[in-house]
């Protein structure tokens, strides 16, 4: 908003925060807070809600471009057409910070961060000659989509042949050349921008495979020269700082990506192997990481639910799931949404994933003695309301995070079960009494992530063996494009189950009923389960019935 004055800088400030609390996206008090942090430093009240964690980007681009009196729009879900492109040249796209989407006639539609900056605005309709139509988007993916839009210059042959040509040398300190270097760096980029998780760099007899891992399937990538892999895994060792001259043993590392505005963190594995060091690295982007609860796209029955257990003053919360599920971010979203400054919150994670405004986190460390469970009894002595525990793995830490939900805390946990009845013998195994279960517990939310149909190739399909029902429903699947890698599916989401434990609940569980007649009374209770929410989906098209079926096969 540098083009306002500062009275109309004050009065968006007040219309943007009066906005977000209607929405009941924020209080009053962390508005006061954020206000007295913008008072401080001078900067964005927008910037500063997000900083804070107290609105997610989405939700605060959603609320400017309500205030502004323009579209939202979801770039990643958008392909921006060549004739616009065409345009706005790249450097002057990254300047004004906005991407051309669309061309008709003599408007020109253009996504923005800042929609009221009427400068960038200004010198892009001079240097187009058309007019400009605004629509509102996050910031970080303003960059990721100016990036995949315009690329990034020399295609990956070149790249890789500029490599070769370094590495025919065979000197030593190759990981510092710069093709070498620009390789690795293309390689990274080329995950961020296909949205995997993990990147797979194999050595075989001949020659190096790169596999992206993207909504959960290994996506084959270029392969490399076998001459290249000494000079790759030493660059990589470089960045994670690992030890080059080691190659018999396994080593962990991490090293921090910058994209933009964005950063990510990497955590790298070497791993001996017959040829050579594989290396596995995982790509974790905290702007992800903490949503609205509204974002995580519960049914409106498990989210009001969910949201009332958060009000409890105390009790244990436990999110299920196996890993890559998004339990992390579940647990961090309800964490951000319980933080005010009349609240300590503490945490004890292995790693903390993400820093949080206002919030004590600590991060295990075996090797010095601090394990979950020597963590949270100095947690205890800290005068916590809230507490998260990262994940309940041994009887200790069970036993002393059930006590401390029964003794005037709130307490939020992970667990490893297929399901939340799951958690129950599981919790038993680790010596948890049935007593202290039914005292303790507010409920046990387990999810999954599944993949959704790409929107620009989704097709009409049969429903296969999901249609186990009258109801009728718009079953679609992908048929595979240019928009999602001819795979049929672009992103994931969450499906979510829910027990809570009402009062017979709690009874059935204290008298140490069979958990089979825990989860029938909960369903008669209108509890649904994952398949029921993944058929749901499945019906409404989102996803395909084949992956309905597959991610809740064991309940099949």
């Amino acid at each position: 908003m540098a083009d306002l004055l500062p009275s109309e800088r004050s009065a968006a400030r007040k219309l943007l925060g009066t906005r977000l609390m209607e929405r009941g996206l924020l209080t009053s008090r962390q508005l006061e807070m954020a206000l007295q942090e913008q008072k401080r430093t001078g900067a964005l009240l927008g910037g500063i809600l997000v900083r804070l964690a107290f609105v997610t980007p989405r939700a605060l681009a959603e609320v400017l471009a309500e205030q502004g009196g323009v579209p939202f729009v979801d770039l990643p879900a958008t392909t921006p057409e060549p004739a616009a492109l065409a345009l706005v040249p790249e450097a002057m796209a990254r300047r004004l910070n906005l991407l051309p989407l669309a061309c008709r006639g003599r408007e020109l539609r253009v996504a923005m961060a800042n929609i009221f900056d009427l400068d960038a605005l200004a010198e892009l309709e001079t240097r187009t000659g058309l007019r400009a139509s605004v629509a509102c988007a996050t910031e970080e993916d303003l960059h990721a989509g100016i990036a995949e839009a315009y690329g990034d210059g020399a295609s990956m042959e070149e790249v890789i042949e500029g490599a070769i040509r370094t590495a025919e040398g065979a000197r030593s300190g190759l990981e510092t050349e710069p093709p070498i270097a620009s390789l690795v760096e293309r390689l990274l980029l080329k995950a961020v921008r296909d949205r995997a998780t993990d990147l797979h760099i194999q050595p075989g007899e001949t020659t190096v495979l790169t596999r992206f891992r993207v909504d959960g399937a290994l996506v084959q990538g270029p392969s490399l020269p076998k001459a290249l892999q000494s000079a790759v895994v030493a660059r990589l060792k470089v960045m994670a700082d690992a030890d080059i001259a080691e190659a018999r043993r396994p080593q962990d590392g991490k090293f921090r990506l910058p994209q933009g505005r964005r950063a990510f963190d990497v955590r790298a594995s070497f791993l001996p192997a017959r040829h050579g060091e594989k290396v596995v690295l995982r790509f974790l982007d905290k702007t992800h990481l903490v949503r609205g609860i509204d974002e995580l796209g519960m049914p409106p029955r498990v989210q009001a639910r969910f949201s009332a257990m958060l009000e409890r003053p105390h009790g244990i919360i436990l999110v299920t799931g196996p890993t890559g599920s998004g339990k992390t971010t579940t647990l961090y979203s309800a964490i951000a949404r319980l933080n005010t400054a009349d609240r300590c919150i503490v945490t004890v994670e292995d790693p903390v994933e993400y820093e949080l405004p206002l919030i004590t986190q600590v991060s295990v460390n075996p090797k010095a003695g601090l394990t979950f469970a020597t963590g949270l009894r100095s947690i205890l002595r800290q005068d916590p309301d809230v507490i998260l525990v990262g994940e309940i793995r041994d009887a200790e830490t069970a036993t002393i995070t059930l006590r401390a939900a029964m003794t005037g805390h709130l307490v939020l946990s992970t667990l490893h079960t297929n399901d939340p009845v799951g958690a129950l013998p599981r919790l038993r195994e680790l010596g948890v009494s049935a007593q202290e279960l039914a005292t303790a517990l507010l409920g046990v939310h387990a999810q999954r992530l599944v993949r959704l149909n790409c929107r620009a190739c989704a097709r009409p399909c049969p429903p296969g063996d999901m249609a186990d029902g009258p109801e009728s429903g718009v079953w679609m699947k992908g048929a595979g494009c240019e928009a999602c890698a001819f795979t049929g599916v672009k992103g994931r989401r969450a499906i979510h189950d829910l027990l809570p434990v009402t009062r017979e609940v709690r009874d059935a569980i204290a008298a140490g009923a069979p958990y089979a007649d825990v989860e029938t009374l909960a369903r008669l209770q209108g509890k649904d389960s994952l398949r029921g929410h993944a058929l749901a989906l499945a019906r409404a098209g989102l996803i395909s019935p084949d992956e309905a079926q597959r991610v809740t096969v064991e309940e099949g």
